[in-house]
């Protein structure tokens, strides 16, 4: 009598679970996005039908390869080779929109005038979105999905490793893997280089050195684990996942994803012990470094309220090795792409730097010759930067949850709801930048940002938001200026040594993986001068 209630007992649990089991599983996956998508046609939004369960994703992954699969004339419609299906339902159903990924309604905003009101977030509703799976392991709650408090904390933490005083400090640092990188570079006089694997080097390199106080050889393991999990995160990015079924069954992916979580995790936890021992004994901030000092200063902090746990630090670390190099990467790699097919450019930016490394006695001189970007001495060097971002922007897209249900422009969007802003589609509009929206053009600059637009733009006003490569607001990108620093750094030695052209075997094919990189590389020739 007992065994049998005992087995009743189980199977009336069983019973219950899998029925609470089915009845959430229909509630996130159809009535939810139903009730949703009823609530976004009746305020007149265009956008697709909920397809259950997977909604868009399997016609994403369908365009995107298909875009990807073969090469495109060397255009700088970037935005319709790497993001097709945005470029797609634009045309059908105009700049704000909904989709579906999986189950997940993301209303698309182009409009500049939202677009502003979404990243002042005034109200606090438009905040990060938590990230999930593979993208988590790759960034866990570093500063640039973290909110609130412990955002407030970080962010302060990060403003002080990034002040002016402390870039002025990371110049010969940055100087020396310049000269590292070109000391190999000659052996290729001459011929073809490889330059996008070239600047992924010395942006790790920079990165080490400047913010953890390493070589690029100690580093290149985090580095490398940090590259795998990112494709991992990209190559899974439309994939339908069932909920709950990934805690019972995990694909190869997912099992190799937790190993190079873990394994970056224990990597980045002994340069921390390198660190800790080196502060010990006295040796602060000898060779940068200051990013990681402020952090393992703030996890010892005695004050609770400023103390940051060791997951923080080691997340903060992920975020500033992964996303510190790739930004930096991508606009050295696709300017130097610009240069080498526009050397009427590339002759005035050579003009540039030879008159500032003249110039150049101390590192201090070089920071204020170089860094200042509002300097008559490097106008068409910022020009030349800007109108790369625009053409390349490395952070194409940024995502916003809406925390509460909320008010945007005329729309009345849902509490849960996720915001997609497309960024490289607002740098390629031409209703902003006029028909030649798609040309190299860097003097569109040289009345400064806020002028760049096409004079006739319906966008040209003060309420628009027309060009923001690195983000806006109070989330703006804080390792603005050290990217900015570096790249500069870097093009100005480069161009003073060699004149590049673009080699013939160069297979034009952007690809958006977090940022926008070249799918087959960048091959130059590089002439010494």
């Amino acid at each position: 009598m007992v065994v049998n209630g005992v087995v009743g007992f189980v199977s009336a649990y069983l019973c219950l679970y899998l029925l609470t089991y089915v009845i959430r599983f229909l509630y996130d996956l159809w009535w939810k996005p139903l009730r949703i998508q009823r609530a976004l046609r009746s305020q007149g939004l265009g956008g697709h039908s909920y397809k259950f369960p997977h909604g868009n994703t399997k016609e994403i992954s369908k365009m995107i390869g298909e875009s990807m699969a073969k090469p495109m004339e060397l255009s700088h419609d970037v935005f319709a080779t790497t993001m097709p299906h945005l470029q797609s339902w634009i045309n059908k159903f105009g700049k704000n929109f909904f989709f579906w990924h999986s189950s997940k309604a993301q209303l698309v905003v182009s409009e500049p005038e939202l677009i502003k009101e979404i990243l002042n977030n005034k109200e606090g509703v438009f905040r990060k979105i938590e990230l999930q799976g593979f993208f988590k392991k790759l960034l866990g709650d570093g500063l640039v999905t973290v909110e609130g408090q412990k955002w407030i904390t970080q962010r302060k933490i990060a403003n002080h490793s990034f002040h002016a005083d402390s870039l002025k400090g990371m110049v010969q640092a940055m100087s020396d893997s310049v000269d590292v990188m070109l000391e190999r570079w000659r052996g290729f006089e001459g011929k073809e280089i490889e330059v996008f694997h070239e600047y992924r080097q010395l942006t790790a390199d920079v990165i080490a050195r400047t913010a953890f106080g390493s070589s690029f050889l100690e580093g290149k393991n985090i580095f490398d684990m940090l590259t795998k999990l990112s494709a991992l995160a990209g190559a899974n990015s439309y994939r339908t996942k069932i909920p709950g079924v990934g805690k019972f069954f995990k694909d190869s992916d997912e099992i190799e994803s937790e190993k190079l979580e873990q394994n970056i995790r224990d990597s980045i936890i002994e340069v921390i012990r390198k660190r800790k021992e080196k502060m010990k004994l006295g040796e602060t901030n000898t060779d940068g470094c200051y990013f990681l000092e402020s952090l393992i200063k703030a996890n010892e902090e005695t004050d609770e309220s400023k103390r940051i746990s060791m997951d923080d630090v080691i997340d903060e670390c992920k975020t500033f090795y992964f996303a510190g190099h790739e930004t930096t990467t991508s606009l050295l790699t696709w300017t130097s792409l610009l240069l080498a097919t526009n050397q009427e450019w590339q002759d005035e930016a050579r003009q540039e730097a030879i008159k500032l490394l003249d110039k150049k006695t101390t590192s201090l001189e070089f920071y204020d010759h170089v860094a200042r970007s509002k300097t008559v001495r490097n106008q068409d060097l910022n020009m030349i930067f800007n109108e790369t971002l625009r053409l390349y922007t490395p952070a194409s897209i940024t995502v916003r949850r809406v925390a509460k249900k909320a008010r945007l422009g005329k729309l009345v969007i849902p509490s849960g709801m996720e915001v997609l802003i497309p960024i490289l589609f607002v740098h390629h509009d031409p209703d902003i930048w006029g028909e030649d929206v798609n040309l190299f053009k860097p003097e569109r600059f040289s009345k400064g940002v806020a002028n760049a637009n096409a004079t006739n733009s319906t966008n040209s006003n003060t309420s628009a938001l027309t060009f923001f490569p690195f983000g806006y607001g109070p989330r703006t990108c804080v390792g603005l200026n050290f990217a900015l620093l570096e790249a500069k750094i870097a093009l100005v030695v480069i161009l003073q040594r060699y004149q590049f052209t673009l080699s013939p075997t160069y297979v034009h094919s952007p690809f958006f993986n977090v940022t926008i990189h070249p799918q087959h590389g960048l091959q130059l020739v590089l002439h010494a001068l």
